[in-house]
């Protein structure tokens, strides 16, 4: 989020990354060929599983298909590095155009989200035993259950699963906090930014996430963060802090969530320190407590996060800033239960380009700002209430289509947030994917004027991409990978102030289509 007008980012002359399949070389330990489940991580109503297919034999296969049912109550979410088609509870997963072939010794793999507690049962690979035996008893679920092949022919795109019954448990960590499809907005509290102070007590309803923008430190690296309401001279309808602490009261009463945003534009915060990351934890919880608040927004920008030199797998980062901020809101969620709501806006260069760029690069010389969020982002996942990237002030980004996507219609918008909803292999590797996010957690973000950043569209474009992204319908040229998206959470705009200069035309465009919405 920017006070003033944003500088568009400038993408780096960087070296091209490969997005070709990278294959495991493994010993030939056994003379079959095998697929080998693990649950990668597990978050109570659901949970993250991976299929590694392992060719043992002393020739190549050229195309692999692995088949399981998921018992009861257990139904399939997002999935990547492979094609699915479902029947009932039986699902089959098939080679893409670029991991189909496996040299001997080599494996290759893909994985899935689930919600429920259930694990697969009845694996087949190539219509036989998992574990390279005969194949196991067929599925018990009743219903049609298609016979797997080694030929069958993928389609040209993953679709979405097949419907299956619904899990008793529901897939969002924080039931019931949130509308389906939600309004985010961020209200300037600090400060006028020239579209004008609104007072707490003079947001419309329609908003269902407040952030209050921007707590800052009092050094990029102290760790101290610090909030106070717009000074008088610069706001001069500015409320009382006893005025303001009671509409955020009321605003919650009538099930508004209202967050501290920390970081900004201004606000560079790096916890590079134990010290920093203890004080950004005294000093957050002080103001959530303080203001009554319902949790955080992470708006790191600038040279907030960046990766060390060495720093190349997401999933274990060794940077100190960002191994000391995943500690220190891990604290927090601790301290304030399930109920903390945890939102994050980063910008295009800190996510969807890690799908080219991570860090400076296995040889050096790339921005280590690239893809830096990633590793935040994974580490958090199960704590995540919704990620809203900032699909604004943004140089061109490479979507799943392998094409350049840029800012000024639906098709950005749909081919960034494809991204985050269907998984991507971190600097080309797909060896080292970053796994897709649960719809719930997932909403994009837009500037509600032409004055709030670059990259403003009109509503009708915004409305196109999530009814893409939903439905399926008005995708243009680009076909989403994830499939459809009934679950997407919704739309967060820069900024609540902007939207009123501007008399509405976000909130009173946005709100009852994002109600509309199936």
């Amino acid at each position: 989020m920017k006070r003033s007008r944003s500088i568009l980012l400038t993408l780096l002359a960087l070296l091209t990354a490969s997005a070709s399949a990278v294959l495991f070389a493994l010993p030939a330990s056994a003379a079959a060929v095998t697929a080998t489940f693990a649950k990668t991580s597990d978050w109570g109503s659901g949970w993250e599983g991976k299929y590694t297919i392992t060719n043992g034999t002393g020739a190549a296969i050229t195309s692999w298909s692995v088949a399981f049912d998921l018992p009861a109550g257990t139904t399939m979410g997002s999935y990547w590095d492979a094609l699915l088609t479902s029947s009932g509870q039986r699902h089959t997963f098939t080679n893409r155009s670029w991991n189909g072939t496996v040299a001997p010794g080599a494996s290759v793999s893909f994985g899935f989200l689930a919600n429920g507690s259930g694990s697969p049962v009845n694996c087949t690979l190539n219509g036989a035993a998992c574990g390279g035996a005969t194949p196991t008893t067929g599925p018990t679920t009743s219903g049609p259950t298609p016979t797997p092949t080694a030929t069958a022919t993928p389609t040209p795109r993953p679709t979405t699963p097949s419907p299956t019954p619904p899990s008793p448990t529901p897939s969002n960590p924080n039931p019931g906090i949130l509308p389906k499809h939600a309004l985010i907005g961020y209200l300037h509290s600090s400060f006028a930014n020239g579209s004008g102070y609104v007072r707490m007590a003079d947001v419309p309803a329609e908003w269902d996430i407040i952030n209050l923008a921007f707590g800052e430190p009092t050094t990029a690296t102290s760790g101290d963060i610090r909030f106070s309401l717009c000074p008088a001279a610069e706001c001069p309808n500015v409320e009382s802090e006893a005025e303001f602490k009671a509409a955020i009261a009321a605003k919650r009463a009538a099930g508004k969530k209202v967050l501290i945003s920390i970081g900004g534009q201004n606000g560079q915060v790096q916890l590079t320190t134990t010290a920093a990351r203890d004080a950004f934890v005294t000093s957050v919880a002080a103001i959530i407590d303080r203001y009554g608040l319902d949790g955080l927004d992470i708006d790191f920008e600038g040279h907030s996060l960046s990766l060390n030199t060495g720093d190349t797998d997401f999933k274990n980062p060794t940077t100190p800033a960002i191994v000391n901020l995943i500690s220190a809101v891990r604290t927090l969620k601790a301290r304030y239960g399930a109920n903390f709501v945890l939102t994050m806006a980063p910008e295009t260069f800190f996510v969807q380009l890690g799908y080219q760029y991570y860090g400076s690069g296995p040889w050096g010389g790339q921005d280590p700002r690239s893809g830096a969020y990633l590793p935040v982002i994974y580490a958090l996942r199960n704590d995540l209430t919704v990620l809203h990237v900032q699909d604004y002030n943004s140089g061109p980004i490479v979507g799943l289509d392998g094409a350049y996507h840029t800012m000024g219609g639906a098709d950005f918008h749909i081919a960034m947030t494809d991204m985050l909803l269907a998984g991507f292999p971190v600097a080309g590797n797909t060896a080292n994917m970053f796994p897709a996010l649960r719809e719930d957690q997932v909403a994009f973000g837009a500037p509600s004027s032409v004055s709030a950043g670059n990259g403003h569209v009109g509503p009708a474009a915004v409305q196109e991409a999530v009814n893409c992204l939903v439905k399926g319908v008005s995708c243009g040229s680009y076909t989403p990978r994830s499939g459809t998206n009934p679950n997407f959470r919704g739309l967060m705009t820069w900024s609540i102030n902007w939207d009123r200069y501007y008399s509405w035309e976000f909130r009173n465009s946005h709100s009852p289509f994002l109600k509309a919405l199936p």
